[in-house]
């Protein structure tokens, strides 16, 4: 009877991923404790890290929540860190929790109206560059007056309309057909399985042209990223002079940044240049004429009303006239009280996306709160700070970027900001001085870190979205996909902070 249990405790224990994972997250918890009594809690600090890196690397073995909570659950256990600096954590990036739980569900409620705009761009641009430079753009645009967390839950929810359209299809079924599981291929027929990798291929790339664009426009104004309103707010910048400041290192990027797109699609390098399949284009184009057909007075009044809050959201956006949450909440009751939509049910779906993703980044902000109480950035910020005046931007945004991959920028940007501002309260450097250190830090948090998922809010939502694993969209192949337009962005920002700020 007890191996029985045992047994039945194994299998239970964080279910259907692969044993050796099981095994993996059972030796860093017992690791751990043994690692801070024998080396530390610094040391045990980066192992934790690096584990934490680890979930998310697997995510699609298992969502990282799970793993990720066991290990931050210990972590306050073991005294790396406490309740209350967690909480703390939490309180200062409250913003952005609350825009996860309201933004991305109203963004749900106007997927009818993304998805008949978006169609009409895919089946009507047939250059594959042309339309990857679309996306980046538009992703850039959008990024710069909104926040990058609410353009990716556009292009995420564009994503899964396509995927779900064709997939339907290639399983022999019609695109109203309910109850579809789109994450089994299945009942997908043979002829159409080459059509549907090509057609995975082909989202990915925008995905991730899409997901970078948000991080070439969002370092340049002050909503695009979280961690620049803050930079602005201690700088004692507005919106014109923020863009201002940033621009001799923000304009070259995004140039930079769009050739690289058109390169990578030339050239089909890392992952990219995956054309739309004949076939794809033309059930998208059916689709789109059927949609047409089938809309009636009511579904044209729903779509004017997702217009009008589109155009309410951008202004209140652009204008911050509330936090990003709030507005996202204020499109919820909108939409839904012009559309019909009454049913406690029918609103809860809009939550299923957000909700997950919302509680993994509460445990991420556990781990950063571990990486605070460790003083773990300690050391690099004491080594630039003592590095003579013309060479510390520089190294700030290089000390930025590094610490932006494999960390939180918005934590990276609110310590390195605090460490500054101090020095200048103290008199060690001048004002204008630390305008340049601000635009160091703003651009080395913004533009290296889209190098790994966990850089950037936005990328790691993407990773866990409900897309990633329908397009095969890892964590390796983010990083790889990237990985040019890491070198590019990185090299052309940290040129321009040296010879332009």
């Amino acid at each position: 009877m007890p191996s029985t249990v045992t047994g039945s405790f194994a299998a239970n224990f964080l279910g259907n991923a692969p044993a050796w994972y099981k095994q993996a997250i059972v030796l860093f918890l017992i690791a751990n404790p043994l690692i801070v009594w024998t080396l530390g809690p610094g040391v045990a600090g980066w192992v934790l890290v690096a584990e934490f890196i680890f979930t998310l690397a697997m995510a699609l073995k298992c969502y990282p929540l799970l793993p990720g909570g066991l290990l931050a659950i210990e972590a306050i256990l073991i005294g790396m860190t406490t309740p209350e600096t967690v909480y703390e954590e939490l309180l200062k990036n409250f913003p952005v929790i609350l825009l996860l739980m309201f933004m991305v569900a109203g963004i749900y409620f106007m997927k009818d109206l993304l998805l008949v705009t978006f169609t009409q761009i895919l089946v009507g641009v047939r250059s594959k560059s042309a339309l990857s430079l679309l996306f980046c753009i538009a992703a850039a645009l959008l990024s710069a007056f909104l926040d990058a967390l609410t353009v990716t839950a556009v292009i995420i929810s564009v994503a899964v309309g396509f995927y779900s359209v064709y997939h339907k299809v290639a399983s022999g079924r019609g695109y109203h057909h309910k109850n579809h599981n789109t994450a089994s291929d299945e009942l997908v027929v043979e002829l159409h399985r080459e059509d549907l990798d090509r057609f995975r291929a082909f989202l990915r790339s925008l995905l991730m042209h899409g997901a970078i664009g948000t991080a070439l426009g969002g370092v340049a104004t002050m909503v695009g990223e979280p961690q620049n309103l803050l930079i602005a707010k201690v700088a004692g910048w507005d919106f014109a002079e923020f863009v201002r400041q940033m621009a001799p290192v923000s304009f070259p990027v995004l140039g930079a940044g769009l050739l690289t797109c058109w390169a990578l699609e030339k050239l089909r390098w890392f992952g990219y240049g995956a054309r739309l399949p004949k076939p794809v284009r033309q059930v998208l184009v059916e689709f789109a004429d059927n949609e047409r057909a089938r809309r009636t007075k009511a579904d044209q009044a729903a779509l004017w009303v997702q217009a009008i809050a589109a155009f309410i959201l951008v202004v209140g956006l652009a204008f911050h006239l509330a936090e990003v949450g709030l507005i996202g909440l204020m499109v919820i009751i909108l939409i839904t009280s012009f559309t019909g939509v009454t049913d406690e049910h029918q609103i809860g779906k809009a939550f299923q996306e957000s909700l997950p993703f919302t509680s993994l980044l509460v445990v991420f902000f556990a781990i950063v709160a571990v990486i605070h109480d460790q003083h773990l950035f300690k050391p690099v910020i004491d080594f630039v700070l003592s590095l003579p005046k013309d060479q510390q931007p520089g190294w700030f945004f290089a000390a930025n970027g590094f610490l932006s991959m494999i960390s939180d920028n918005v934590f990276v940007a609110t310590v390195y900001i605090s460490e500054v501002r101090q020095a200048l309260d103290d008199g060690s450097i001048s004002y204008a001085h630390f305008q340049e250190l601000a635009v160091a830090i703003n651009t080395g948090t913004n533009l290296p870190s889209v190098a790994t998922p966990n850089g950037q809010a936005a990328f790691l939502f993407l990773l866990t979205s409900a897309i990633a694993p329908l397009v095969r969209l890892s964590y390796g192949r983010m990083v790889v996909m990237a990985l040019p337009y890491t070198i590019v962005m990185s090299s052309v920002g940290l040129f321009c902070v040296i010879n332009f700020v």
